[in-house]
Order: C-alpha cells, then structure tokens, then sequence
C-alpha cells in the first residue's frame, strides 16, 4: 500500500478534505475504526478550516499529505521549523486505513523535512493517557522529554471528557 502513496506538500485546495481527514482520524464514530481515536477522551471537532489556514500560515510551516495514485487522500502530518526542532503534529491516517504503514511514510518524510530545514530534532506532544500512542511513537525513535504541558482549554477543538495534559516526545535526528 504505501508504495503507491506519494508525499506532496498541502494546497489552499485542499484544506478542506484535510479538515475532513483529521476529523474522521481523531474524533466521532468514524474514527473509533482506527487505533488512534480521541473520541473517548474529548467530544467536538478536531480542527476546522480556518484553523489549518493559520497553521498553515505560519513561517516554513506545512502539511503534507499522503495520497494514492488516484487521488485518495490516506494520511496527512502537520511540520513546522521551531529550531533546533521540527514541531510535528496532527498525524493523520485514514481510520479504515491504520496499520497499513501509512503513519511511518509520514514519519519517514518529516525526517527528511526537519534535515532540510537544519533541525537536529522532532518534537511532538500526545495526550499522556494515550499509552498506545506514546508506545507507538517510541518504536518510532521517539523520547519521554519528562516535560507536560497542560490541554488546551479552548473548547473549539475538543471538550475534554476528563482532566488532560499533554507529554512532549522528542527524536533526536542522527
């Protein structure tokens, strides 16, 4: 399967099947057929439009995204130059789709944008109840950092149904 994906960076166009994507992969029904819901932990939407715009805006920031030979949007990951680090967020896989490779093609790629941007690091932050996921990401080459952040308490991307916060994750580049 990841094979025939090839890696772009994110268009204006194609902001909103981006919504849609992170939408489905995070949060409602949809994505409780994948292994990395949050709808157990927050109600609401993950994003909307106007947010991946600003994100989007931000200096040397993108998303890249993975697609089929045809077109189908599979996974996406937001990157954004922070130096030393590479800020990684919102990796995204269609739910159907997990365990297909899919998430490490995405990693693959931030690697070799955070070297094209001088980075020595990628830092990543994931829900401390998430155990799977932060499991996941240490297969990946990531590392405990031992710093937390609290959750953000804007409730326009989430109400969290129990206190959360958030554990930084770090990968040294080599």
């Amino acid at each position: 399967m990841t094979a025939e994906l090839r890696i772009t960076p994110a268009t204006a166009a194609d902001i909103l099947a981006l919504v849609e994507l992170v939408n489905r992969a995070y949060r409602g029904d949809a994505s409780r057929q994948g292994w990395t819901t949050e709808a157990h932990l927050l109600d609401g939407q993950r994003t909307d439009a106007e947010d991946l715009q600003d994100l989007s805006a931000a200096p040397g920031a993108t998303f890249l995204l993975a697609r089929t030979s045809a077109g189908q949007l599979m996974g996406s990951v937001y990157l954004k130059p922070q130096l030393p680090d590479l800020y990684l967020g919102m990796l995204s896989v269609e739910p159907g789709q997990q365990g297909l490779g899919i998430g490490k093609l995405l990693l693959d790629a931030a690697d070799i944008q955070a070297r094209a941007h001088y980075c020595t690091g990628i830092l990543i932050s994931v829900i401390t109840v998430r155990a799977e996921l932060i499991a996941w990401y240490e297969r990946h080459g990531f590392q405990r950092t031992g710093e937390t952040l609290a959750f953000p308490t804007d409730t326009r991307f989430g109400i969290p149904r129990q206190p959360l916060e958030l554990l930084l994750m770090r990968k040294q580049l080599v």
